[in-house]
């Protein structure tokens, strides 16, 4: 027998776009300056990982600009294209794959908005709007044959002539009456004519002037009316396509009045610029056409501020909970202050706090433990072994599964952890910042390192910067209550004492110099 306060716990939403428009507004929950950042006009791209909220950001922001009166089109890009294998096609030439790209995605774009359009006809004029939401159709809908051309000449010539006589003889009593006619006609005609015949293929092509035109034409129509453009999953594109994309909102969408853009990516799977030859580059310049400052991975993270994280957490897992218990028609018995709702949940505040550091920032993670944890449980409160239980699951189920399925990746997660946990007992790291490495990447994408702090510095060595990293609470979730487990977070020099630890990353690297990680170890090992 399950309790109705883990029954709804189980079934609370995965994913935000599983989700309703008007539960996405209810379950959203802010964060430090997101919104606020994310409200703005200024053309922007939103990093994060998976399950950070990206999604539900977006979703959340098109519903509130909607409320206030602007025309909005919001875009999943893993949806667009009638075949989305066509972009990965490599058959194909890249010019094809590109303006298929282009053209599938100012489709949705167009079909987006011309449907908000109709839906909401007292707010727009679709008499005005119309023919400016047609001028956007016709700049994706051209059409020319590409290929060599055949000329075709014929010319035709004649003549023809007729000729006829009669003879007539009519008698009466006066006498015989004779008449008689003779006629002739001639014609002479000529024709020619000229085909020109093209033999190739017919292929889409995107005028970038003709497409912003219109764009401009509509942002016109809108008067005090903005028109957002939001862009959700980017990273699911072939990453050689990308610079396209970003190329055509360069040109065409970018630089018209009362138009923003927003772009929801995953860093380490997008490529928004690519040089030129020429020295020019091909897409949009992150900083300056859009600015990069919303990065959801920054904000709620237990080590960095373990009391943000807790009120985030609660307000989620609340605000979730109270969507799910009204549909189950469970309200009476699940409570919906927040505190009083985790009260019931939990056996106690420390089994929710392990619940928040499982979590690592990442909302669909937590999620996922709170429902993994919930199965367990059944018709008891959640303990601090059901969250334990739980966070080891998913983490094998999730994560280790999808590092190991590269086994560079595999092997370098296993020596950080030998390195990090097993010589140091800490649970974080530091790498220089200017030392770019895919192997560490593909963990962080894959949620098994997390960045705590960015470019920490100090006085003695102004031009060295380190990123703290720290490693994912399922890689040593075996070892709690162990003579093996962390002691803290960050190791302290020998000088502090050899069980000296740092549990708040400082601005100033040199108390930590013992946990600087030298990546080029591994890379040796590697080729030895």
């Amino acid at each position: 027998m399950t309790s109705p306060i883990n029954t709804v716990l189980l079934r609370l939403a995965k994913r935000a776009e599983a989700t309703g428009r008007q539960e996405l507004i209810q379950t959203f929950v802010d964060v430090g300056p997101l919104f606020t950042l994310l409200s703005s006009h200024d053309h922007q791209i939103l990093y994060g990982r998976r399950g950070t909220g990206k999604t539900h950001a977006l979703a959340y922001l098109a519903s509130t600009r909607e409320e206030a009166g602007d025309l909005v089109a919001y875009v999943d890009l893993r949806n667009i294209g009638s075949s989305g294998g066509i972009y990965a096609d490599s058959t194909r030439t890249m010019s094809e794959r590109a303006t298929c790209l282009l053209v599938d995605t100012l489709s949705a774009i167009h079909e987006c908005l011309y449907e908000r359009v109709v839906e909401t006809a007292g707010m727009f004029d679709l008499a005005v709007v119309g023919p400016a939401l047609d001028a956007i159709a016709d700049a994706i809908t051209q059409v020319r044959v590409v290929g060599p051309a055949e000329v075709e000449a014929t010319r035709d010539s004649g003549a023809s002539a007729t000729r006829t006589a009669t003879l007539s003889l009519a008698g009466s009593v006066a006498g015989i009456v004779a008449t008689a006619e003779a006629r002739s006609s001639a014609e002479v005609y000529a024709a020619s004519s000229q085909r020109v015949r093209r033999v190739g293929a017919e292929q889409l092509y995107i005028n970038f002037g003709s497409a912003g035109a219109s764009f401009r034409r509509l942002s016109d129509t809108l008067s005090n009316r903005r028109l957002w453009i939001l862009l959700d999953e980017w990273s699911s594109l072939p990453l050689e396509l990308q610079p396209f994309l970003a190329d055509l909102l360069r040109r065409s969408v970018l630089p018209v009045p009362g138009v923003t853009v927003k772009i929801a990516a995953i860093e380490q799977r997008s490529l928004f610029r690519q040089t030129l030859p020429s020295g020019d580059y091909l897409g949009i310049e992150v900083g300056a056409d859009a600015s990069a400052d919303v990065n959801l991975d920054d904000f709620m993270v237990f080590d960095n501020d373990a009391e943000r994280a807790k009120e985030f957490f609660q307000d989620l897992i609340s605000r979730h909970a109270i969507a799910v218990a009204r549909d189950l028609g469970l309200e009476g018995e699940v409570p919906f202050e927040a505190v009083n709702l985790l009260g019931e949940a939990f056996t106690q505040r420390r089994a929710f706090e392990e619940f928040v550091r499982a979590s690592e920032g990442v909302p669909r993670d937590a999620i996922n433990i709170l429902a993994l944890a919930a199965t367990r449980a059944l018709d008891e409160t959640i303990s601090v072994d059901h969250v334990r239980i739980a966070a080891k699951n998913w983490y094998q189920r999730d994560k280790d599964k999808a590092v190991s399925a590269n086994e560079s990746s595999h092997q370098l997660l296993h020596w950080v952890i030998d390195k990090v946990i097993g010589d140091r007992r800490a649970r974080a790291f530091l790498l220089r910042s200017d030392w770019s490495h895919p192997l560490i990447d593909a963990l962080y994408d894959a949620r098994v390192l997390h960045i705590l702090k960015r470019n920490i510095s100090t006085h003695d060595q102004p031009g060295v910067r380190y990123d703290v990293y720290k490693l994912d609470y399922g890689c040593y979730v075996d070892l709690i209550s162990t003579v093996r487990a962390p002691l803290g977070l960050l190791p302290a020099d020998a000088a502090e004492g050899a069980a000296a630890y740092v549990d708040v990353p400082p601005d100033d690297y040199r108390s930590i110099r013992r946990a600087i990680l030298d990546i080029r170890e591994f890379d040796g090992n590697e080729a030895g």
